[in-house]
């Protein structure tokens, strides 16, 4: 890991979206899409809930995907390092949010010396990854001892229901909470918090205005290549991280699950 420690870049302005914009692959989210915006605000809801747990630390986020959520952790955290495997993201990130450390490497095998960081954050990355229990011990590894591991992943009782094999084709394995608990323990983590991301009220509306389910609504109009309804594109583009909850209630029905492991005793 570099010793280098990028300035505080807060009050400068962001280059412009336009063409430097990462495409849209479905492999992850990335802000200022209308019809993505969706997903975008169902992820950054967690970003948001979380980011006390990163103030004044030393953050690593695994899988830093377009960015947006590293470049949140800056506002608050002592230095932030973002690694990605993905060049393209990568150097998307060094060039859009200067306020992030980036490297490229493989999440298999962490770039950084033991105990570097104070916490590591993995949102809607190990769902991904081929050997997750490599990528959990790598995690435990660089945490400094009471560092936190923040972790986010579909919820494979809700995201693919009924199936073995995941939706998405980018995933490799999707989770229940039963399994995420057992991998983070097995990786010597303590499991400090379990919840889970749900529907706000304005949100279960939509999913009774659009036929029982709002995600379903979008899905089959993308499968089907349609153009949306204006009702329904509006409805998309007014989604705020203020319409999605994390509860710890009714983790089987959460949308996405969020969990934090602590390296040693929980304090």
């Amino acid at each position: 890991m570099s010793e280098s420690f990028v300035g505080d870049r807060e009050d400068a302005p962001l280059p412009p979206l336009g063409n430097e914009q990462l495409p849209l692959t479905g492999e992850r989210t990335v802000p200022g899409i209308p019809e993505e915006n969706y997903w975008f605000r169902r992820h950054e809801v967690v970003y948001r809930d979380l980011l006390p747990r990163c103030a004044g630390r030393r953050i690593l986020e695994a899988g830093a995907g377009e960015g947006y959520g590293a470049n949140m952790i800056a506002d608050v955290a002592a230095h932030v390092t973002g690694l990605d495997y993905d060049v393209t993201a990568v150097e998307h990130i060094r060039a859009r949010y200067p306020r992030v450390e980036m490297l490229h490497g493989n999440l298999a095998e962490l770039p950084l010396a033991d105990a570097a960081v104070d916490v590591v954050v993995n949102f809607q990355v190990i769902e991904h990854l081929w050997d997750q229990a490599q990528f959990l011990r790598e995690c435990f590894r660089v945490l400094a001892p009471g560092g936190e591991l923040l972790i986010s992943t579909p919820n494979r009782i809700t995201f693919s229901p009924g199936r073995d094999t995941p939706l998405n084709p980018f995933h490799t394995r999707e989770l229940d909470a039963a399994e995420l608990t057992a991998l983070l323990e097995e990786a010597g983590f303590t499991v400090s918090l379990m919840t889970g991301v749900h529907h706000g009220e304005r949100l279960k509306s939509l999913d009774a205005k659009h036929g029982g389910s709002f995600i379903g609504a979008q899905i089959d109009r993308a499968l089907a290549g349609e153009p949306w309804p204006e009702e329904l594109a509006r409805d998309v583009e007014g989604i705020t991280t203020d319409d999605f909850a994390l509860l710890e209630d009714d983790i089987d029905a959460s949308l996405d699950l969020v969990a934090v492991g602590v390296k040693g005793t929980v304090r």
